[in-house]
């Protein structure tokens, strides 16, 4: 076993980027059903910079519980270094990549060791590294549960009906609002897997890569509101959401759906009269979804795109660039 103390970024108040300190603490001990793994890479993701400031965007009733000081992070690609009696699944030495404990803020993966949940985890794809890997689950199970199968029956804290995907095939269109960012880059890659023309929406200096990624149209916000342009699309999978989400309802036709992935504003009477459907869930944990996201990776099929590395010592620098936006695909931590 290695030396009993290791290095992690910790919160011990809320705040800006600042805020985040490079701390020695204990390496914990795996318990029933964990397996302890050495952190290769962390993703960095929206939920850890709400942790950070404090959830002030969320209503205080759906605020997650949790006292300071935390160590933030969900997502990691690393090596299994220990396991519990009761895991049968894996072995110390194999390559790992998971979302960890989401919805709860209790992942700490901005660490050099976590002690993970076996059934968070998958096998990291073999055709990626590890860089990669981590960039890859929240965003990519994002993507996975509310396209293909969203795999629990859990309630929405945002809605009380259970959500369901539309079924995506060469007869649907979908609109992708913020198709450069995590979860959009992941979300038009499995539009296109299921052969669905997709129309991508982003600012002007992602038009290159999102055709890259396979778009069949791109529509830059900055110049043309997509509301304007389109109409008569299937489904608007909305990645920025947030107050202004409810003008793309404008593109769909009747029976279409709408699914904003951070909640919007909407009005139940407008999206009767318009003969639309708004339907989101929040992402949870899951190890096999992961195991078959992780075969569309190992392919090719699906591919994690890199915004930018940051050491883990410098998380302060990577939620910066978060702060900044544009953002094209993922912001990663390497630990060494």
């Amino acid at each position: 076993m290695p030396t009993h103390t290791m290095r992690a970024v910790r919160l011990h108040e809320h705040g800006g980027p600042d805020v985040l300190r490079h701390d020695e603490v204990p390496i914990p001990e795996p318990g029933p059903g964990e397996v302890l793994v050495r952190v290769h890479a962390v993703g960095v993701n929206p939920p850890d910079w709400y942790l950070r400031d404090g959830m002030s965007n969320l209503p205080r009733e759906v605020r997650p519980k949790f006292s300071l000081p935390v160590i933030p992070g969900t997502d990691l690609s690393g090596v299994v270094e220990a396991v519990a009696a009761d895991v049968d699944g894996f072995c110390v030495g194999d390559e790992v990549f998971g979302l960890l404990r989401f919805p709860s803020f209790d992942g700490s993966t901005y660490a050099e060791y976590v002690a993970a949940p076996a059934s968070d985890l998958a096998l990291k794809p073999a055709g990626i590294d590890h860089v990669h890997a981590a960039g890859a689950p929240m965003a990519g199970l994002t993507a996975w549960q509310f396209l293909i199968d969203l795999g629990h029956d859990h309630p929405s804290p945002f809605q009380a009906a259970q959500h369901r995907p539309v079924p995506l095939d060469a007869n649907v269109t979908v609109l992708i609002n913020g198709a450069a960012g995590g979860v959009g880059h992941f979300a038009l890659q499995l539009a296109k897997w299921k052969g669905a023309r997709v129309i991508a929406v982003a600012s002007g200096a992602h038009e290159s890569f999102l055709s890259e990624l396979g778009a069949d149209e791109f529509i830059d916000y900055t110049k043309s509101r997509p509301e304007e342009l389109v109409h008569d699309v299937d489904l608007v999978l909305d990645a920025v959401g947030g107050p202004h989400s409810k003008r793309l309802l404008r593109t769909l036709k009747r029976g279409g759906s709408q699914f904003p992935v951070f909640f919007g504003e909407f009005d139940e009477e407008e999206n009767a009269k318009l003969g639309v459907t708004v339907t989101g869930t929040q992402v949870r944990s899951n190890g096999a979804q992961l195991a078959e996201l992780g075969r569309l990776l190992h392919a090719g099929t699906v591919r994690v795109a890199i915004d930018s590395t940051f050491a883990l010592a410098d998380a302060r620098a990577a939620h910066e660039r978060a702060a900044r936006g544009h953002i094209q695909g993922k912001i990663v931590l390497t630990v060494a």
